[in-house]
């Protein structure tokens, strides 16, 4: 490959031939690069789509799929999928080709991720197995689709992990209560604990909230947007989905605790971010609060769970409550089937109600119990 200078116009452009699907040999040319290193790239990627295999190595071709994905996808979400690459696949696949990487390498990879384990000696969990595996499938995915490359290997090696947790991290009201009480002597812990608590809000929402977001006298929370500190950047973006921007109505009491919150703080604009803290604190601080209230330690997520098991076993609906947290109902039903556990009785005790008033066995069913 070379890359050649324009002098006229003071940019780089590239002039080369290649083959088309059709096995015609043609001339390509392509002008207005401000560098000759973006020329050469661009003729790397114009080639391999027009290869019929990735004869490139994978750490070649994760540049590739990094400079065609990066843009598309929200910086956090790119920086996750980015740490799991660094840490986890390139070590293993980097100098490996393409085009001949089999199922057999991704079975020995597997094998080499399975017996790892945590800082604290633990292995890891099998949700983060699955979410592993599922970023490089998802890259060879994209090879095929764009890049020509005849199959995944990944899938052919099968599936290690799974992609739903044994159990959900909650805590029942009681244990909740107990834990708030030993983090009152932190105002900024104790009211960002209760909107979490009691309002079912993401971490990210919670710290994006500004005065302008709370309406203590309408009793309204507005999520419209979250936050995420990435590369000590405080970054704001929009809420994770569309059905994640919505009004949460507050308790009575939850209203009036904001209201003396907001009050308390001095030199805030309504635009300015109220909870001024990171979720490294709030970790901090449910570890600190749990241990002092004699309470398992739950994750910060955890607490919306118990805000969402605490609505179901109350009665509402999971249409009621995937609009309070921003989630759609079939996701409610889906993630949370267990802690529904009176309905399946319900539904069984109407069936046989109906059954025996069609065919008059009611009495006769009675008598029998």
């Amino acid at each position: 490959m070379a890359a050649y200078k324009d002098e006229e116009r003071g940019t780089w452009y590239v002039s080369f031939h290649y083959n088309d699907w059709t096995g015609k040999n043609r001339r390509k040319l392509k002008r207005g690069f401000k560098t000759r290193k973006e020329a050469l790239e661009w003729e790397q990627k114009f080639r391999l789509q027009q290869a019929t295999s990735l004869d490139m190595d994978f750490g070649s071709f994760y540049r590739i799929y990094e400079d065609d994905l990066k843009p598309k996808l929200k910086l956090n979400t790119w920086k996750t999928k980015d740490t799991i690459f660094r840490n986890r696949i390139l070590p293993y696949f980097k100098d490996k080709k393409m085009n001949e990487i089999s199922p057999a390498d991704i079975i020995k990879w597997q094998n080499a991720i399975m017996k790892l384990k945590t800082p604290d000696g633990k292995p890891f969990k099998p949700t983060y197995l699955k979410t592993i595996q599922s970023e490089l499938s998802a890259l060879f995915n994209h090879a095929i689709r764009f890049y020509n490359l005849l199959d995944n290997p990944v899938k052919k090696a099968g599936t290690i992990g799974k992609g739903k947790a044994d159990e959900m991290e909650f805590w029942t009201e009681e244990e909740y209560l107990k834990f708030i009480e030993q983090v009152k002597d932190k105002s900024v812990s104790y009211y960002a604990f209760q909107v979490l608590y009691w309002c079912g809000l993401r971490s990210g929402e919670l710290l994006a909230l500004t005065a302008a977001d709370i309406d203590v006298e309408g009793k309204v929370i507005h999520i419209n947007k979250s936050y995420q500190r990435i590369d000590g950047e405080d970054i704001i973006t929009d809420p994770k989905t569309p059905k994640s921007r919505r009004d949460i109505v507050m308790p009575d009491f939850l209203a009036e605790e904001m209201k003396e919150y907001l009050s308390s703080l001095y030199g805030f604009t309504r635009d300015n971010r109220i909870f001024m803290i990171t979720k490294s604190y709030l970790h901090k601080e449910m570890t600190r609060g749990a241990k002092k209230a004699g309470v398992k330690r739950i994750t910060i997520h955890g607490l919306r769970h118990s805000h969402i098991s605490y609505l179901i076993n109350r009665g509402f609906s999971a249409v009621a409550i995937g609009n309070r947290v921003g989630h759609e109902s079939q996701s409610i039903t889906f993630h949370y089937a267990h802690m529904f556990p009176t309905e399946q009785q319900e539904m069984a005790e109407v069936l046989n109600r109906e059954f025996c008033e069609r065919t008059g066995s009611l009495e006769k069913g009675d008598d029998d119990i």
